[in-house]
């Protein structure tokens, strides 16, 4: 398993759910505390305001879920998949994220910051005004995705690969051009002086 951000450990579980059909699930306000989710199927799961705090997921299915202002709170999910799952507006502070698939995710705002996602293949999601403050984002594939109006303070970006990604209003203040694969980003303006700043070069009008 990946190591989360400065060597954490993982919280302890204190109950199971195994193997359980959530399929197509309605979840509304429900609360979930150092859980064990494995192998549980929440396909085209729908989750309105639920939190789930300190919980584990092993070879859990979100495809096609949606989840809406919910909470995820320094959880950790191992292997699982989340292709064509949707968040919008949820808190997912200090979660972890090891060997999952992404195919399609849709994040559209929320704080996702302290979240470690070591690695991911990200490629062809879409995050859109999602707080990533200091999120570990070392080795990611971005390649063609899109990481609009996103808080990246503070992110560790190195190795990461953003060709082609397009990157418009997030803040990249801390990205090292030296470290990170760039070739046919999509920036702004704005970045583009701060990109140029980076690298050494001078800005004049």
């Amino acid at each position: 398993m990946a190591d989360r951000k400065h060597g954490m450990p993982a919280p302890p579980t204190e109950t199971t759910v195994r193997s359980a059909d959530w399929d197509g699930r309605d979840l509304t306000g429900e609360t979930y505390r150092r859980v064990l989710f494995v192998d549980v199927d929440m396909t085209e799961l729908i989750n309105r305001g639920s939190s789930f705090e300190e919980c584990s997921f092993r070879n859990v299915r979100f495809n096609v879920s949606e989840h809406e202002d919910a909470l995820f709170l320094n959880c950790t999910f191992s292997r699982c998949s989340f292709f064509d799952a949707t968040f919008k507006g949820c808190k997912l502070t200090g979660s972890m994220f090891d060997g999952c698939s992404y195919g399609l995710l849709k994040v559209d705002g929320g704080d996702w910051s302290f979240v470690g996602l070591p690695g991911a293949d990200l490629r062809g999601s879409a995050l859109h005004g999602v707080r990533l403050r200091e999120a570990d984002l070392t080795g990611v594939r971005l390649e063609g995705a899109e990481v609009r109006r996103c808080d990246l303070s503070g992110a560790w970006l190195h190795s990461a690969d953003l060709t082609g990604c397009d990157l418009r209003g997030s803040d990249l203040g801390d990205l090292d051009p030296h470290t990170v694969k760039l070739g046919k980003a999509v920036i702004d303006p704005y970045q583009a002086t701060v990109v140029a700043t980076a690298l050494g070069l001078e800005v004049r009008a």
